[in-house]
């Protein structure tokens, strides 16, 4: 099974330069916890998710209105192609600890979004056939490397983060 089968095609996007008021307000509107980030040609530069939007409101203490989404939108992006398998998104969601990612096409442009919700139905749609493609097996080991606690080193200069679990120096390594 390719991508291209499971993922929702209907995709509403932001750009780096609108508000992060205009982002959140979308997301509520469309009932999202994230909206792909897209230059002018419609190709993917990050994602925004709703809760980079409540730690820029945290960190920012401005209004969303007066913050633009490139202060909040991830520094990383990891997509697949529509004809890539879906065990390839799945690898690349567990390595990433990532519930999303986006698709695109071959010129690289924007053509649906892949979330752990579109793995989970398909796997509960085959339940009970005979040859699956998905298996709640498989929705389950992705989601728990998703929801791995992430390491960190310990720098005393630097403030703890709530929900990333620290490690001295020497015990990083050994992780």
């Amino acid at each position: 099974m390719n991508v291209e089968e499971l993922m929702t095609r209907t995709v509403r996007t932001c750009g780096p330069d609108d508000t992060l008021e205009t982002a959140a307000r979308l997301m509520w509107e469309i009932d999202c916890g994230c909206v792909p980030i897209t230059d002018d040609q419609g190709r993917p530069v990050a994602m925004l998710t709703d809760r980079d939007v409540c730690m820029a409101a945290l960190t920012q203490g401005r209004p969303l209105g007066e913050m633009c989404v490139k202060s909040a939108m991830s520094g990383s992006l990891h997509v697949v192609g529509v004809h890539d398998s879906l065990p390839v998104a799945e690898q690349l969601m567990q390595k990433f600890q990532v519930r999303r990612l986006p698709v695109v096409g071959l010129d690289g442009r924007l053509a649906g979004l892949l979330s752990m919700n579109d793995i989970a139905r398909e796997a509960l749609r085959e339940r009970g056939q005979r040859q699956r493609v998905v298996t709640s097996d498989d929705v389950a080991a992705t989601l728990a490397s998703v929801c791995r606690p992430r390491v960190c080193v310990i720098d005393d200069n630097q403030p703890a983060r709530p929900g990333v679990r620290r490690v001295a120096t020497t015990q990083a390594a050994a992780v």
